[in-house]
Formats: structure tokens, sequence, C-alpha cells
């Protein structure tokens, strides 16, 4: 059961960090990040972020991509959340591969 709080912090993660992801994308056209779920841990300490990547062949890439580039993110969550947030949270990034599980699934009962 999540608190009010970390309720709180995850949208305001969430909403941070698919902004910064909507200015970093419009360098590489064609390929669209979205953050679909932030969960973080009952000490505000880690933040387990999931990403819905368009399209699901460079999903794998993109992902490791943004693990290896992680410290960057953080810093730019932490200029832009810094006034309300005494520490910002460590980020993980997981592929979320939800979307191509529903449209599998369609397919299937066609």
């Amino acid at each position: 059961m999540e608190t009010n709080r970390q309720q709180k912090v995850n949208r305001l993660i969430q909403k941070e960090l698919g902004e910064i992801f909507l200015v970093e994308t419009k360098k590489m056209p064609g390929v669209l990040v979205s953050v679909t779920h932030v969960r973080v841990t009952p000490d505000l300490g880690i933040a387990h972020s999931y990403l819905s990547i368009f399209p699901s062949e460079k999903g794998s890439e993109m992902v490791q991509n943004i693990n290896d580039n992680v410290k960057s993110i953080r810093y730019n969550l932490g200029k832009r959340i810094g006034k309300q947030l005494r520490v910002v949270p460590e980020l993980v990034f997981y592929l979320d591969d939800s979307l191509d599980y529903i449209e599998n699934i369609d397919k299937l009962l066609k």
C-alpha cells in the first residue's frame, strides 16, 4: 500500500520525466518515449520507472542507452524538482511491454 506522499512523488516524477524525454526525443525523429508508470520506494530513495517506447523494436536498445545515461537524466530531474523534494531519488528504468502484450492478445483472438 502506497502512502499519499509516495503517490504524489510518483506523479511528480512521471510528469517531469515525460517532459525530459519529450525534449530529448525531438532530436531523434521517429522515436517516441513515454513514461507509463513510476513507483517510488517507501524511503523515497529509488524510483522504478517504466517506459513505453515506439517503435517497439528499438525498445531494449533504448532502455539500455537510457540506463547508461541515468546520471544526466537524474541531474536534469533534480534541476526540475529540486525545490519540491529534498533528495532526488535514484532512477532505474524498465521497458513496459504491456502494449505489445495487448496487441499480441488481440492478434491471437482474431
